[in-house]
């Protein structure tokens, strides 16, 4: 079986090109399934409701395709279908709470697993077992935060325009976070040798 590589931000280009100028159903289809869970666990956070967070996440990419012909006006696909699906997430969560506004403290966050590369295999079970519960146990936000930045490898930018808050504030709440795992881990983190 062939193991799933993520797409870079070149392929993410590539396959947006072909979706836009030749209308290849191959590319559409690949994008989707590279994007769908990470999007789904995202609306999901704000829903809480993972038949909505489907929903929402199909809405966005039937737009994509409705609208292929203007797809490379879009600068960063990644980010754009993130603030698309976090949009409308939020218009359906008024819709069906009359609700405006959102804490981070209120989203509940689903991680799907980490994708696998060499450092993953090497980890025992017990040990990442170790490591799930101690991702568990952070604060919403920090958990949120870890989440888009390791699992959906979205950059502190992209993360800080999404959440509305500063580069500075997740980077204090990855740190928090990493220390919370070091601690779980009964290890200390790694601090870079100066030479």
């Amino acid at each position: 079986m062939e193991k799933k590589q993520p797409l870079s931000n070149h392929d993410i280009h590539e396959l947006q090109q072909r979706i836009a100028d030749y209308e290849d159903a191959a590319a559409y289809k690949k994008l989707f399934f590279h994007f769908f869970l990470p999007l789904k666990s995202f609306s999901y956070s704000i829903l809480k409701s993972k038949e909505i967070a489907e929903e929402a996440v199909s809405d966005v990419f039937i737009e994509i395709w409705s609208r292929r012909k203007q797809l490379m006006e879009i600068d960063d696909l990644r980010i754009y279908l993130y603030i698309a699906v976090r949009n409308i997430s939020l218009r359906r969560l008024q819709q069906t709470q009359k609700t405006s506004m959102l804490s981070l403290d209120d989203l509940a966050v689903e991680f799907a697993s980490l994708d696998p590369n060499a450092e993953t295999f090497l980890i025992t079970g017990e040990l990442a077992q170790k490591i799930e519960m101690a991702i568990e146990s952070l604060p919403q936000q920090c958990k949120i935060i870890f989440k888009m930045a390791k699992q959906d490898n979205l950059r502190y930018k992209e993360i800080a325009k999404l959440l509305n808050i500063s580069v500075k504030t997740i980077d204090n709440q990855l740190s928090t976070a990493l220390k919370k795992i070091a601690t779980a881990l009964q290890t200390s983190p790694k601090k870079p040798s100066a030479n």
